[in-house]
């Protein structure tokens, strides 16, 4: 077990703080939601039937799909496009998606590689590509997600209001689908692009997302 921590503490350590934090926001969220019901006077519901809410689901999948397609297109943008001097870049003749030898695959693969960068053909083609893809795919279901249940929240309100439900093409139309849509966009896209252009000039001694700290500026990251 210690050696099992060890070896998997970060990510053992992040998926506790994602349960904390999705079971804190889901508290939270019940209470303003029962806390608007009483405004309004309606029925409050309990914590369980919170749960099962589309006003829940949007909530936490408006977040969700926004993040994934942040690192979606970070992982495709990288590939292709450079920042001299950032953590976050390739050198500019690393570039694209590099030969055989460079990602070890094919006669190139080592003995202990992962069976399918030995393959030839679909195997090393779809485990070539596979973290953009799964990354990609977990986007489009919560963006999907997202706008069902945002769709559901949006049409429950339109009938407390006596006023007409509205089919998916037109909710995903509307303006307020996308103003929560790209609130959370902006705001990815902001990160993203100051940890690309901090990390050229800001260090962390120890963080493998940090340059040595006696690096200079115009080193990029591949050249340490």
């Amino acid at each position: 077990m210690r050696r099992f921590w060890r070896w998997n503490s970060l990510a053992i350590v992040f998926f506790v703080l994602f349960a904390a934090a999705l079971a804190a926001d889901a508290f939270a969220g019940w209470k303003a939601f029962n806390n608007d019901a009483v405004v309004h006077h309606q029925e409050t519901i309990g914590f369980l039937r919170y749960l099962s809410t589309s006003a829940f689901g949007r909530n936490v999948l408006e977040n969700w799909q926004s993040e994934y397609l942040q690192f979606t297109l970070y992982i495709l943008l990288t590939v292709w496009l450079i920042q001299k001097g950032s953590n976050e870049s390739k050198e500019p003749e690393d570039v694209g998606i590099e030969s055989d030898e460079q990602q070890k695959v094919g006669r190139h693969a080592r003995p202990d590689s992962p069976w399918p960068a030995r393959a030839s053909g679909l195997p090393r083609a779809l485990y070539s590509n596979s973290l953009v893809i799964v990354m990609a795919v977990i986007w489009i279901g919560s963006w999907f997600g997202q706008s069902v249940t945002g769709r559901s929240a949006y049409n429950a309100d339109q009938l407390a209001h006596g006023q007409a439900a509205l089919g998916w093409w037109q909710y995903v139309g509307t303006a307020e689908f996308w103003e929560e849509t790209l609130q959370n966009w902006q705001s990815e896209f902001l990160a993203v692009g100051t940890m690309v252009v901090f990390s050229i000039y800001l260090r962390q001694r120890g963080s493998p997302e940090s340059k040595p700290v006696g690096a200079p500026h115009t080193e990029t990251a591949s050249e340490g």
